[in-house]
């Protein structure tokens, strides 16, 4: 999403402000916990529960996408409606349908083989896919694959570049480990940190063949819309112990690469072709 072609992207700024974001967000959650609590408890609706919900969907789990449009907007003085416009922009759309499917497709027989219901109707998980997108998908990957992940790519090799991604979206969710209400709170760290490893590079192959935020957000979207009829955590966050997970993982970890290269390869020998 970074249009100067003749300057560096500001990723050091775009991280600052992440940080700042989740340190000032996340802290003052942390102290409105209790609220939450009791209110998962004995369905207690206060002032500080509300204060807490809209906190945690407006401004922690946007972080990466308001930390970006500040960089953006103090960078290119970038407004609103061209943002909005630069996430949703899909330039090959059949591609992004495809390989996005592909992906999707994998991870719902991994689930259907796989995962445990969890006594929620299956139509809870379209309508939990329709509120993700603009609350998880288009939240995050705006900062992590529109701009992160391919500004990084134009420093460090593949693999470097999505390793590191993948640790500071790693890093950035830790917070919620401490949170007693949250859907992460006891999970394994080691588990969740193969997930999230194995999904940036999904992530990353999917921007490399679509080169669409949107894309990347509805397969963001997807996964997590699973939890509405599975037990998400069980599927994904557990240390891989199974066949069918160790399966899963490394189908789409080798298919993230695959995907990558040759898009890649078709991205340079549409360079070469052009001069």
């Amino acid at each position: 999403m970074w249009k100067e072609k003749n300057r560096n992207a500001p990723i050091v700024e775009f991280l600052g402000w992440v940080l700042f974001l989740s340190l000032l967000v996340e802290g003052i959650l942390l102290l409105l916990e209790p609220y939450s609590i009791s209110y998962m408890k004995n369905g207690e609706l206060t002032v500080g529960y509300m204060i807490y919900a809209i906190l945690g969907m407006l401004v922690s789990t946007p972080s990466p996408a308001i930390a970006l449009f500040i960089t953006l907007r103090r960078a290119e003085k970038i407004t609103v409606k061209e943002y909005f416009k630069q996430i949703i922009h899909t330039p090959k759309p059949l591609t992004a349908v495809l390989v996005t499917g592909l992906f999707c497709g994998i991870t719902l027989i991994f689930a259907l083989c796989c995962g445990t219901p969890n006594g929620s109707p299956w139509y809870m998980m379209p309508l939990g896919f329709l509120v993700m997108i603009p609350f998880v998908g288009m939240a995050e990957e705006p900062g992590w694959r529109g701009f992160l992940q391919p500004e990084l790519e134009k420093k460090f090799p593949f693999p470097i570049a999505t390793s590191i991604t993948a640790v500071i979206w790693y890093i950035w969710h830790l917070p919620i480990w401490v949170m007693p209400t949250s859907n992460h709170y006891g999970d394994s760290l080691i588990g969740f940190a193969i997930t999230i490893f194995v999904w940036a590079f999904v992530g990353a192959a999917i921007y490399k063949a679509t080169k669409s935020t949107l894309a990347c957000a509805v397969y963001h979207a997807f996964i997590d819309s699973i939890g509405a009829i599975y037990d998400w955590n069980a599927l994904f966050d557990t240390y891989p112990k199974t066949n069918g997970m160790l399966i899963y993982f490394g189908i789409v970890f080798v298919a993230a690469i695959i995907i990558w290269a040759v898009f890649d390869m078709k991205e340079k020998n549409k360079a070469k072709n052009t001069y």
